[in-house]
């Protein structure tokens, strides 16, 4: 409880104090109340960098949660050969830090010497240039979607494996064949887990970070300081030095997080209700 007191509800509170306040040229520090929330809402590069994690949420999470669901159903078939071995391959990417996997993505983005271009070079066949404008968004969807695959088909697989055998057997002992029991009694049994990795995928989606930044350096023509939400809370802070606005849109960031999340959680809820 002190850790969690000191660690978050403290920077938590004093980052809510200085959205409150405004640095100013004449008058130095001055309580502003929620004008910084109302500049922040008009604020077409915050705005923008909403839309676009949005259309990136709407893009990469459904092939990637698709991807962990359709690895998770064939680990448990118990079809797979070298299944160990498999389900550590696919896991691995996950224990690739996220600098790490962009460095070596957007080496292989690379317009000049990435290894996409020369092999289209060499075949004579276009190869698009991932690093562009209208292929960005999709170029970190993939980086993405390579991290944390593994992540979420490690949490659909264990749920799997909770399944009582007993439900299996009474199934084939009824007719049913492999394609009747995964869609009866697997996808069924794993919709709780579904929700946990499409909540963790919400959040994550929304603080994307790491992956624009790094990319920043070598696509600057397309990436700016505000191409996410969370990367533009970042500049203002650590550029502008405009502390006080940096903590007004991380605040707002954090509440649209969790109006998105409870929209989810209030979707599965209807659906589940007959």
């Amino acid at each position: 409880m002190v850790l969690f007191l000191l660690l978050f509800l403290a920077p938590l509170g004093y980052a809510a104090y200085l959205s409150l306040f405004q640095e100013r040229l004449i008058g130095g520090t001055a309580f502003v109340g929620l004008d910084n929330y109302a500049q922040a809402l008009s604020d077409p590069q915050f705005l923008h960098g909403i839309g676009r994690v949005a259309l990136f949420f709407a893009i990469q999470v459904p092939v990637m949660l698709l991807l962990a669901l359709v690895f998770a159903l064939a680990l448990d078939s118990g079809l797979l050969r070298l299944a160990r071995v498999v389900r550590l391959g696919i896991f691995v990417p996950y224990a690739v830090p996220s600098v790490v996997a962009t460095l070596m993505w957007g080496y292989l983005y690379g317009p000049d010497f990435g290894p996409f271009a020369q092999l289209g070079r060499g075949l004579g066949l276009p190869v698009p240039d991932f690093l562009s404008d209208g292929w960005m968004l999709g170029s970190l969807a993939n980086i993405v979607t390579w991290e944390f695959v593994g992540y979420n088909m490690i949490i659909l697989y264990a749920a799997l494996r909770t399944v009582p055998e007993e439900l299996y057997e009474a199934a084939a002992m009824d007719g049913a064949g492999a394609w009747r029991i995964a869609r009866s009694i697997k996808l069924p049994a794993l919709r709780p887990a579904l929700m946990l990795t499409l909540l963790f995928s919400v959040i994550g989606s929304f603080q994307l970070f790491n992956e624009p930044k790094l990319l920043m350096t070598i696509a600057p023509d397309v990436i700016n300081s505000a191409y996410t939400a969370n990367l533009y809370a970042y500049t203002l802070a650590f550029t502008g030095q405009q502390v006080n606005y940096a903590a007004t849109v991380s605040f707002l960031l954090g509440l649209i997080i969790v109006i998105a999340s409870y929209a989810v959680l209030l979707t599965a809820s209807r659906r589940r209700t007959p």
